[in-house]
């Protein structure tokens, strides 16, 4: 999974990545959010989930502290991020700069 998804995360189009747990009760706000933003950005943006149990030294290398966490790449660079349950108004503007 590492090395896909360095690939993937090194993509010219933003790829928003949610870092979550099975166990994290608010990770589990997070799936409709995402269903949102998709909706809105569509083909314009990618979404991964990275269960920070399965793969931890992803969420070491993006620096994941706490879940969830929401980060957005762009060729590989992270360019924004938030910590917690993130609103779908907060990503879209976060999004829209890397469109």
């Amino acid at each position: 999974m590492s090395k896909r998804f360095y690939h993937i995360v090194n993509s010219a189009k933003p790829v928003l990545v949610d870092f979550y747990a099975d166990w994290c009760i608010p990770c589990r706000l997070m799936p409709p959010i995402l269903k949102e933003v998709k909706d809105q950005f569509k083909e314009h943006v990618r979404i991964l989930k990275v269960n920070v149990d399965h793969y931890p030294e992803i969420a070491a290398s993006c620096k994941v502290r706490n879940i969830p966490s929401i980060v957005v790449f762009k060729s590989g660079k992270i360019h924004w991020s938030g910590i917690g349950v993130q609103q779908v108004d907060d990503i879209s503007i976060a999004l829209k700069e890397f469109l």
